[in-house]
């Protein structure tokens, strides 16, 4: 195999492993839940995987946790458990707050931002930002979040076609995969500013429109809030390297090819 092949195969393993498998397998899983719709067993088995070592609530019943405490996806939709979804989570914002002490709360109130949805402590939060007159997370990106299992097979296929061709063009289709850190900060960022900028009058308390914190500490009314990059960002970043280096020597092994 070429340079560029194993750099690129790489790339795909990230990929694939952290976010189209569990993307694709364990799709609409939250939704499903809360419809009280039948879970196949592979997709809770799927689930239960990618959720172990994974942030745990609080709020969670100890019924719907293993030995290990380890959510269990038929114990959760039995016992009405907040559900969220599988892939690896790339930003995390948590917020702290007088009235969630630390004894109860060690880690604020965290909220895990997916390219397909949310996990953690999502009600938690709606809750709170309702009552500053913020939307529910969900008004974020639905189409975005919708589409994203879809739009990430599509990526992994350009990866196996990129491997497998010369085709010229390629080169440049990986050049989305090289910019996913910097696209999801740019969606994750406007809709930040979003969300700051369309503030309701139901909120108990009164804020004017603001910009909220995208990376590092911020303070919102009574709340601090803690925003940085997590588990999935770095992956994010190890995939657009290692694609960098494929897009690289795929051009130095084309122009030898072409100079013989």
């Amino acid at each position: 195999m070429k340079k560029y092949q194993i750099y690129a195969l790489i790339a795909l393993a990230i990929l694939l492993y952290w976010f189209v498998i569990p993307a694709v397998i364990t799709h609409n899983v939250p939704e499903l839940a809360k419809e009280g719709k039948e879970i196949p067993k592979l997709v809770a088995k799927v689930w239960d995987h990618y959720m172990a070592g994974r942030y745990v609530s609080p709020n969670t019943p100890p019924e719907a946790l293993d030995e290990e405490g380890n959510p269990k996806l038929e114990k959760m939709v039995r016992y009405n458990a907040e559900i969220g979804v599988a892939s690896a989570p790339i930003w995390y914002v948590s917020l702290e707050a007088p009235n969630y002490p630390k004894d109860a709360f060690p880690e604020g109130i965290p909220v895990y931002y997916h390219f397909d949805g949310f996990s953690g402590d999502v009600h938690e939060m709606n809750t709170i930002n309702h009552f500053i007159g913020m939307d529910p997370m969900e008004r974020g990106a639905p189409y975005l979040r919708a589409i994203a299992p879809y739009v990430l097979v599509l990526l992994a296929l350009a990866y196996v076609l990129f491997i497998l061709y010369d085709w010229k063009w390629l080169n440049y289709l990986m050049w989305l995969a090289v910019l996913l850190p910097v696209i999801f900060l740019g969606f994750y960022a406007y809709w930040l500013y979003w969300f700051g900028h369309h503030m309701h009058d139901w909120g108990a308390f009164k804020i004017k429109p603001f910009m909220p914190t995208v990376f590092g500490d911020g303070k919102v009314a009574q709340f601090t809030t803690h925003s940085y990059p997590t588990t999935g960002f770095w992956l994010l970043l190890a995939i657009s390297l290692f694609t960098l280096l494929a897009i690289i020597a795929k051009k130095r092994s084309l122009k030898e090819r072409e100079g013989r």
